[in-house]
């Protein structure tokens, strides 16, 4: 029997894809619903409630599409700059709906590739924190080529699951690995290997997460842009 705790190259690519159609199920499901009632004649009079499901299904499928590719892929290879305008965008696309409102304090007008995806992964982790609403406050400072990332989850229900931490660490969970949990090690992987950090800790007391990350050497402002 296979170790549940033992991560694999194959395994972790697994999940990863396990957890990006797990996001997008909700969007497309909801368009192929749509399409159902626009192909039954009998439906007629929910003809206009069926476009608008597709106008926002569709809208919501490429806005998580867009910010997954950043999050979980590379982004193509090419070093560069993302720039935070473009950043912010892609995190309002899919969390500007959201329970909690996004509190955006970016000051650096581009990140190099790891930051900026560390940056939408920490985001992901930052929105889970506060299932029950509140705010999210996105910040990152850019002081002589260190790149520090800070999140502050504020909510009535705010909370740091246990294996979350763990996972975020770089530790293997009690339970073993899943779609939830492997993408906060993924996201301590995107850290550690730019030979940087990520910390997790939670305030129950008032109620408050915090997420912070250091990436040292990240790129010139004056590199490329990238295109997303």
């Amino acid at each position: 029997m296979s170790d549940p705790k033992k991560l694999t190259p194959a395994s972790l690519a697994a999940l990863l894809c396990a957890r990006i159609c797990h996001d997008l199920v909700s969007p497309v499901s909801a368009l192929g619903a749509a399409i159902e009632v626009l192909d039954d004649p009998d439906n007629l009079d929910m003809r206009d409630d069926a476009l608008d499901l597709i106008r926002s299904s569709s809208k919501a499928a490429a806005a998580k599409l867009q910010f997954l590719r950043l999050a979980f892929g590379a982004g193509g290879s090419a070093p560069g700059v993302i720039g935070t305008a473009a950043l912010k965008g892609l995190v309002e696309g899919v969390y500007g709906e959201a329970k909690a409102d996004l509190v955006w304090k970016v000051a650096p007008d581009g990140l190099d590739k790891p930051s900026a995806r560390l940056l939408l992964n920490l985001t992901m982790l930052a929105y889970q924190a506060v299932p029950r609403g509140g705010s999210v406050t996105i910040g990152a400072t850019d002081q002589g080529g260190v790149t520090r990332l800070q999140f502050i989850c504020e909510g009535p229900k705010a909370r740091l699951e246990d294996a979350v931490a763990i996972a975020l660490s770089g530790k293997a969970p009690e339970q073993g690995w899943d779609g939830r949990t492997v993408q906060p090690f993924y996201t301590g992987m995107i850290a550690r290997e730019a030979k940087g950090r990520v910390d997790a800790q939670a305030y129950p007391d008032d109620p408050r997460v915090e997420f912070s990350a250091l990436i040292p050497g990240a790129a010139s402002a004056h590199a490329p842009s990238v295109e997303l």
